[in-house]
């Protein structure tokens, strides 16, 4: 909410003298009044006006203040502004069940001017408060998504890796990550999930990057590259955290893939001729969970023009389709671009599977061409 130079105070009062007292005293302080005799009016000029704040009688005809209260607070366009309640009643229950509705006070009639003035500015004052406190937490998080997002290499800046990539995060910053450098002349392509998609995983991001390129190179194999990583995981996680990745690397040549899975969806092959859009299977266990992990490496010879497309499962998952259906999906729109350049491609397929539905997780969609 920003605080306008006239805050505008909506009043719901059936009785004609109060309404003309609360106007005249809002008008000498400097605030809009807006007047309605009925909870169906309060609710129409809530959702109009938009006012900073609500003076809500609570024995009215017809809709009770408390049923108004209850509905004000079940609409979304006037859930968060802050009401009052005005009554004759002083019993503690009405008062416990206005608050449990959602009111932020309560001023028993009849009222003094003063003390109604002093609660509406006491609530403006914390309303103001809050949204400043939002904004600051809203900075901070843009903040974490701008570092997050400067540590994802884009295709521009490493072109000789030959790859695209969709990243589509369900908050600011998202807990699915993704990376890709250079390896004894060929390139490494790292896709991993953690679990949670919260800000907590999102800080985990930063130091996986670290922990992978420090342990990727000449003196460690795939598999041992992973197995270190999953030993440092071990210590930083948080308990029950853990992540799936999906590691890919290409010799210089480009004609030889190394796969290695930890608990991760499987790779999608689109094959550069006619046949047929496939997964590529390889076992191997989560990292961060377990002291020790076992993994199957799969290793296919490649063809110019063959794509491989990485991705996290928040790319299959979902309310609209179960998995299988969601792998199907995959496959049949990797398939559908094969004439398209890859990053039309990854497009494409993002759009297929992500466009027209409710995000419920993160997702990473990755290509790259042999």
């Amino acid at each position: 909410m920003v605080m306008r130079e006239k805050p505008v105070v909506l009043v719901a009062d059936d009785e004609h003298l109060n309404r003309f007292t609360l106007e005249r005293l809002l008008h000498g302080e400097g605030f809009e009044p807006v007047l309605t005799v009925n909870g169906p009016e309060c609710r129409a000029a809530a959702r109009e006006r938009r006012p900073d704040i609500v003076l809500l009688d609570i024995m009215m005809p017809g809709e009770s203040g408390l049923q108004t209260l209850e509905k004000l607070k079940a609409e979304p366009e006037t859930a968060d502004i802050p009401v009052i309640l005005l009554s004759a009643l002083s019993d503690v229950e009405t008062k416990v069940r206005g608050f449990d509705l959602g009111a932020v006070d309560y001023v028993t009639k009849p009222f003094q001017m003063r003390e109604v003035m002093a609660r509406i500015r006491g609530q403006l004052k914390l309303a103001e408060a809050y949204e400043t406190v939002i904004r600051t937490q809203a900075e901070r998080l843009r903040q974490v998504r701008d570092a997050q997002k400067a540590i994802l290499p884009s295709p521009a800046d490493l072109p000789e890796a030959g790859f695209a990539v969709a990243y589509q995060p369900v908050l600011e910053a998202g807990g699915d990550f993704y990376d890709v450098f250079g390896l004894g002349g060929g390139f490494g392509y790292f896709v991993a999930d953690i679990s949670g998609h919260d800000l907590k995983a999102s800080f985990v991001t930063a130091g996986l990057k670290a922990v992978l390129r420090q342990n990727a190179g000449p003196l460690y194999t795939p598999a041992e590259t992973l197995k270190n990583v999953n030993g440092v995981l071990r210590h930083v996680l948080a308990p029950g955290q853990f992540l799936t990745a999906c590691y890919a690397l290409l010799n210089p040549r480009r004609t030889t893939l190394t796969l290695l899975s930890c608990g991760h969806p499987a790779p999608v092959l689109v094959p550069a001729g006619d046949g047929p859009a496939r997964l590529l299977e390889a076992q191997g266990d989560i990292l961060g969970a377990f002291e020790s992990i076992s993994l199957a490496p799969l290793c296919l010879n490649l063809h110019p023009g063959d794509r491989i497309y990485l991705y996290t499962d928040g790319l299959v998952e979902s309310a609209e389709w179960d998995l299988a259906a969601g792998t199907a999906r995959l496959l049949a729109a990797c398939a559908s671009c094969r004439g398209q350049s890859l990053a039309e491609s990854v497009q494409t397929v993002r759009e297929a599977m992500c466009d027209g539905r409710v995000m419920s997780d993160d997702a990473v969609l990755l290509g790259l061409e042999a």
